[in-house]
């Protein structure tokens, strides 16, 4: 729920117009207007930021083999609170 108070005629005039271009409430304009301003508009996903960084330095799985050989495989020690 949120009530935006003192609003100007004039804007509240330009949204319920722009509202019935979009074939859409005012309500729903408000909505689709302040879900684009504090959405961004393409997400960065990091997996595929690093794969594109993988592919921009040419690695391969042959040079991820050495990270896999290197890899400490002993099984963390367990906390103790005493």
């Amino acid at each position: 729920m949120l009530t935006v108070r003192n609003l100007p005629d004039d804007v509240h005039r330009a949204l319920r117009v722009q509202a019935a271009l979009h074939g859409r409430s005012t309500e729903a304009e408000v909505r689709e207007i302040l879900g684009a301003a504090v959405k961004p508009g393409s997400r960065v996903r990091l997996g595929e930021a690093l794969a594109a960084l993988g592919r921009k330095v040419g690695l391969t799985n042959k040079d991820l083999d050495v990270f896999q050989q290197a890899r400490d495989r002993t099984p963390a020690e367990p906390l103790r609170f005493e």
